[in-house]
């Protein structure tokens, strides 16, 4: 009963759905009815992040997207009962997010907790990854804001250390979310695992930063520890 009700649902776009492969460049239009800017959840799970700033921030649009719908089908449901019309949830792979949407059209991104595949011949497959980093950046509007979290000590410092050779601003960063001042951009917010994780006592690490609009050089970050 879930997959069916998941199939049906006007808020997510899957394989098969109509708009799915023409949604680039369209999502305002199509999906929305407005201009608002949008933000973008990468592996939004159970669109914690998603649905929470949805409802908080009803001027602006909201996207989860993840690879596996049983994942996204709680989230989907609670925009929908809840009545969040600047809710969407697309199921799609990241390696194809410049298939689903057009160079500036997204003003934000997310990235909670994603898979911190620690196997060094894995880094390519990590969020932070340079390569990634050049996508998000070829599909953001000018001064969007790019967030990261995680529990996973070394791929937040692997992440730290990339970001320093890329021409980003305003970064900053907390290896203690829920002891650091960066905390109220949080909104309130925490996901399944991150509610996990603070129970076990373990610290959270927190990022954000903006792509540069000009020049090569990057800012140094300021941190707390």
């Amino acid at each position: 009963m879930r997959y069916s009700q998941f199939a049906t649902r006007e808020n997510v776009l899957e394989p098969g759905k109509p708009m799915y492969d023409e949604i680039r460049g369209h999502w305002n239009e199509a999906i929305f009815k407005n201009a608002n800017p949008i933000t973008v959840e990468l592996g939004c799970g159970g669109g914690e992040y998603t649905t929470g700033l949805a409802a908080q921030f009803p001027d602006r649009n909201f996207v989860g997207m993840d690879v596996k719908g049983d994942r996204m089908w709680r989230g989907a449901g609670l925009a929908e009962d809840e009545g969040l019309r600047n809710v969407a949830f697309l199921r799609a792979t990241i390696d194809f997010l410049d298939k689903f949407f057009a160079p500036g059209e997204i003003a934000e991104v997310w990235i909670p907790f994603p898979d911190p595949r620690p196997k060094e011949a894995q880094d390519k497959r990590r969020l932070t990854h340079p390569r990634y980093l050049s996508m998000y950046r070829a599909l953001m509007q000018p001064g969007g804001l790019v967030h990261f979290k995680t529990d996973d000590r070394p791929l937040f410092d692997y992440s730290l250390e990339v970001l320093r050779r890329q021409p980003v601003t305003d970064l900053a960063f907390t290896h203690d979310l829920y002891a650091s001042d960066l905390l109220g951009l949080q909104h309130g917010i925490r996901t399944k695992y991150e509610r996990q994780f603070i129970k076990q006592g373990i610290k959270i690490n927190y990022l954000h930063f903006r792509f540069e609009e000009t020049g090569d050089g990057g800012t140094e970050p300021q941190g707390s520890q």
